[in-house]
């Protein structure tokens, strides 16, 4: 059986008249009809499809973004089409998984959506190496200097002061200054 799924976002000007009627002349029997960003996760309608489906239905939309905003959402809901033994086919891009040249089309926009992640990675690690080479740490910034610390250090090991008597002078929370004696002991 031939499921479809069409959706627009929540402006008032958008309906799903277009879709609906491509849906219709593509012969689908049964549509789920959302109004909801494509960007979110919670479409109630789309996660009801995808409940329904049986080995041999295929999910049919007007375009690929109809169903997702995200090549990464996208390709988990195309994952969790195929564990059910359902196909898929986009009208508009002419992209049928239930064809050889269609699951092949699939196969290739998942690798470059896989290579698009590794140089993101790749980016990422490179950028972080540059911050390290020009001192940059990443994380949180520290609270104290190393110069506040030793006095705290210093001020609590002689008891002229307590732990938290040095927390207010520095304007830190005093698990900030227990951390910093646990560090030196």
């Amino acid at each position: 059986m031939q499921i479809g799924y069409a959706r627009v976002s929540k402006a008032q000007d958008q309906d799903t008249a277009a879709q609906l009627r491509a849906l219709k002349d593509a012969g689908v029997a049964r549509v789920f009809t959302e109004h909801a960003s494509g960007g979110r996760w919670d479409r109630p309608e789309l996660h009801r499809m995808l409940d329904q489906l049986r080995e041999g239905d295929v999910v049919v939309v007007w375009k690929l973004d109809r169903l997702s905003r995200s090549l990464k959402d996208l390709l988990h809901l195309m994952e969790k089409i195929e564990a059910a033994g359902a196909g898929f086919r986009s009208l508009t891009e002419a992209i049928d998984t239930t064809t050889p040249a269609g699951r092949m089309m699939m196969q290739m926009v998942g690798a470059f959506a896989e290579f698009e992640r590794a140089m993101i990675r790749e980016r990422t690690r490179a950028g972080l190496e540059q911050a390290r080479l020009e001192g940059r740490m990443g994380g949180r910034r520290r609270k104290l200097t190393a110069r506040q610390e030793q006095e705290i250090r210093e001020s609590v090991g002689s008891g002229r002061r307590t732990a938290a008597q040095c927390a207010r002078l520095f304007g830190v929370h005093p698990s900030t200054v227990s951390r910093l004696l646990q560090r030196a002991t």
